[in-house]
């Protein structure tokens, strides 16, 4: 008999159930209460409006789905422009297309590798003296970063346009002491399977706007008149979130503060094993942030290190380990040829930068001790043989 061993793979951020969730879901079975909405729905919208300090949030499908529902209540249509981070995950601008509306991107500034005030200033120079300024302005807080919100702040309110403050990515994280996700008049967050708390698939539209935010509800649930009978007056969406999900969230919720330990414990370990190396650099936190440390990521400089971004990500495969690449910008996707981008200065773009020198290294809460060593010794192998 072959005794055969193999590494077990070490996933980028697997879901990682805490044991609290049961409690919830079994309420929700034993009120027979399965979906759509119900009790769990309802508590889950005000624990998470409670934590993050928004007057109120709405349940749905997806953070897809939350993007989708602010830019219809900003009303944005067909022919209305968008101004969005390029270095973001492709959900971020869909929805600007299911408006019929059209995207127009923003660079990355290099200290957050989220929106770049420089560029967004331009963009907004140029728009204003075409005379037709965006509907909206949606920021990426990416990997748990915040962006220079103050900054971005400043120059959405001079032009009176609305901000829609993507953090999917960044829950719990902190800008001057306030959550990411409260900073715009919409903000969302997604619960898919890879984020720092889950509910397999779903999101969360948040904003101190109660009104706006009944009309999401109503939007979500196929828009569906008050009356006895099936009644539409306007085009409503599928996007409400079961009472099954909804309680799976209640109790990740429970275990939130404990995984941002946990992500900023890992980030620490990395940055601890590997600062040996110049050729590496790690995403640092801004100046009064805090970040989720959602993924650490890190940028190699290929020249120093002797190896390719291509060649360490093969090598991880190799061991079995999963990691990424950085997102590729949204403005060098064929989805979005030929759209307008304004890069952080001219001839010099900080996200296709981040993109082509970046990885995002196995951060998920489950990893154990050996787990993350398997990744340092992979890296330090490979650094170590090229010198």
């Amino acid at each position: 008999m072959i005794n055969i061993t193999k590494n077990k793979r070490i996933y980028l951020s697997a879901p990682h159930m805490s044991g609290k969730e049961m409690k919830y879901i079994q309420e929700a079975f034993d009120s027979n209460w399965i979906a759509p909405l119900g009790f769990n729905v309802d508590e889950f919208e005000k624990e998470f409006a409670n934590y993050i300090g928004t007057k109120g949030a709405v349940a749905v499908s997806s953070g897809t789905a939350a993007i989708h529902l602010a830019l219809s209540l900003l009303e944005v249509k067909r022919g209305d422009t968008v101004f969005c981070s390029t270095l973001t995950f492709v959900a971020s601008a869909n929805p600007i297309l299911y408006q019929g509306a059209e995207p127009v991107f923003i660079d990355s500034e290099p200290n957050s590798w989220n929106m770049s005030p420089v560029a967004l200033k331009k963009a907004f120079e140029d728009a204003d003296r075409k005379g037709k300024l965006p509907k909206a302005v949606i920021i990426v807080q990416l990997y748990g970063q915040s962006a220079k919100m103050d900054e971005l702040q400043s120059i959405c309110n001079a032009y009176q346009v609305p901000i829609i403050e993507d953090a999917a990515e960044s829950l719990g994280s902190k800008y001057k002491g306030k959550f990411s996700g409260t900073f715009g008049e919409y903000g969302i967050f997604s619960f898919n399977g890879n984020k720092i708390i889950t509910t397999s698939g779903g999101g969360m539209l948040v904003s101190n706007h109660q009104e706006a935010l009944n009309k999401a509800r109503f939007l979500a649930t196929q828009a569906r008149d008050p009356a006895i009978h099936y009644q539409h007056s306007k085009l409503g969406f599928n996007y409400r979130l079961s009472n099954v999900l909804a309680g799976i969230g209640r109790g990740q919720l429970e275990v939130l503060d404990e995984r941002i330990r946990r992500k900023r414990e890992i980030f620490q370990t990395y940055e601890k094993e590997l600062k040996k190396f110049s050729c590496i650099s790690f995403l640092k936190e801004l100046k009064d942030s805090f970040s989720n440390r959602w993924l650490t990521t890190l940028t190699i400089n290929e020249n120093q290190a002797g190896v390719t971004v291509e060649e360490i990500l093969k090598a991880f495969e190799k061991e079995n380990i999963e990691a990424r690449p950085i997102w590729k910008p949204l403005h060098l996707q064929p989805l979005f040829k030929n759209i307008p981008y304004y890069p952080h200065h001219k001839d010099v773009s900080i996200s296709e930068k981040i993109f082509s020198t970046g990885i995002c290294l196995p951060s998920g809460t489950s990893m154990t001790e050996v787990d993350q060593n398997r990744v340092i010794n992979c890296i330090e192998r490979l650094l170590c043989h090229s010198h």
